[in-house]
């Protein structure tokens, strides 16, 4: 079960809105402030600017910058609304989708408006999503023709280069770069392939610009652990790590993996982080896509840092062969090493994979693989060699799940108020994953 909770201090400009467990209508949107146009385009990407808005989507690039290189890109820019998500620990934009399209599609147009495209898209794997998003369509035409594209879930299927490849017919694989999507894209055009908060986010900002910075000072979250229910907030930056642990159940907390698999694990020490870019980047870390899984006191690192490996090894879109052989080396040596049947050398092996690896890849599935195995020697720095010495007992008690147990479900989304109807029978609305 994942429940939704706000941390902010305002109600004013959420992504989460009032009634996050509802399907939220089109003209119950517009009655809310939505869709009211995007007025004057310039000062809508200064207001951006100002805001100092970033992507959503893991990368954290500044969305004003990349909104004016898709529009001065020239020919007639795509724009498109990516709402794959990878990442096994991360439930918001399958959320969002579901539960609030029309605030996604209110962006989508914007953006399609400040680049001057004349074609969109949203692309996503969630077959739920995208009715939502289709019964949106239906219900708010937007002014610039809209389709919507279904790939298959995998973990790089996300990614720009795969995204492009997807909507240009061909599979939803990462691409050689350059050329970069805005530069070339959909059709060889430039194309602002965005997520979709980062677009609920324009298009909050766009309907009260006088709340910018605050829209832009939060960010969801999909917060969990092996010790309690998962949790989908909202929360500001700077907010503490410790705090996050609390509110999502894991007081006692001895580390996380964040970002998904890309932020890698930290340490106890660390949790006395805030969500900041800077501090968590010098630290080691990062956000990422905005999943964090808590260390209980009952879970291994290493354990943790196996399944990530696992989860990453079975994803690899073996198109590269060090992406191939090397997640499977990790991934078996992480594996052992859980099992107390690892060679001598398993410590000195994963400083030298984490460190050779990372940049090897035609995308970041690598990297992450690479990142999570140095970041489990850097916070756990005794861990493997006490691994080698003695078998773990909470290891043994939680043998291989392949990734499995990292898996978050998506919050359960009613057609209506639940005292006036009963839950959709879709079944993946009822905390599917």
């Amino acid at each position: 079960m994942t429940v939704i909770r706000s941390l902010m201090p305002y109600p004013t400009g959420t992504v989460l809105g009032a009634v996050p467990h509802m399907v939220e209508s089109g003209e119950a949107y517009a009655a809310g402030g939505g869709y009211r146009g995007a007025g004057d385009p310039d000062r809508l990407l200064s207001h951006l600017a100002d805001a100092g808005l970033r992507g959503r989507g893991g990368a954290g690039f500044p969305v004003a910058v990349k909104l004016r290189a898709v529009r001065d890109g020239g020919g007639a820019p795509v724009v498109v609304a990516n709402g794959e998500e990878g990442e096994p620990g991360s439930v918001k934009d399958r959320w969002l989708l579901r539960a609030r399209p029309h605030l996604v599609l209110d962006g989508l147009a914007h953006a399609a408006v400040l680049t001057g495209a004349a074609q969109a898209y949203v692309y996503l794997s969630d077959p739920y999503a995208a009715a939502r998003v289709r019964q949106a369509l239906a219900e708010s035409p937007p002014q610039v023709p809209t389709e919507v594209v279904e790939t298959g879930h995998t973990y790089v299927a996300g990614e720009e280069t795969a995204v492009v490849r997807r909507i240009n017919g061909g599979p939803a694989l990462p691409a050689a770069k350059p050329p970069r999507p805005y530069e070339s894209g959909v059709g060889d055009r430039p194309t602002l392939v965005s997520n979709v908060e980062t677009l609920a986010r324009i298009a909050l900002v766009a309907a009260r610009p006088e709340h910018r910075h605050e829209i832009s000072g939060s960010t969801l979250l999909t917060l969990s652990s092996a010790g309690g229910p998962a949790l989908l907030a909202e929360a500001p930056y700077r907010t503490p790590l410790r705090t996050l642990a609390t509110v999502q159940g894991t007081p006692e907390a001895s580390g996380a993996l964040m970002g998904g698999l890309f932020g890698g694990l930290v340490g106890p020490g660390s949790l006395d982080l805030e969500l900041d870019r800077s501090a968590l980047a010098g630290a080691g870390t990062a956000l990422g896509c905005g999943a964090i899984r808590f260390l209980d006191p009952g879970t291994c690192p290493l354990a943790m840092a196996a399944d990530a490996v696992d989860h990453l090894r079975a994803e690899s879109a073996r198109q590269c062969g060090v992406c191939v052989s090397g997640t499977a080396a990790l991934a078996d040596t992480l594996r052992q090493l859980t099992a107390n049947a690892a060679v001598p050398d398993a410590a000195e092996r994963l400083q030298r994979w984490s460190s050779g690896l990372a940049g090897r890849g035609a995308c970041g599935l690598l990297d992450a693989a690479a990142g999570t195995a140095g970041s489990l020697l850097r916070a756990f720095p005794g861990l493997v060699r006490a691994h080698l010495e003695a078998a773990c007992t909470a290891c043994a008690a939680s043998p291989s799940s392949g990734g499995h147990r990292l898996v978050v479900a998506v919050p359960q989304v009613m057609d209506r108020p639940a005292r006036e109807t009963r839950p959709s029978a879709e079944p993946s609305l009822k905390g599917s994953p």
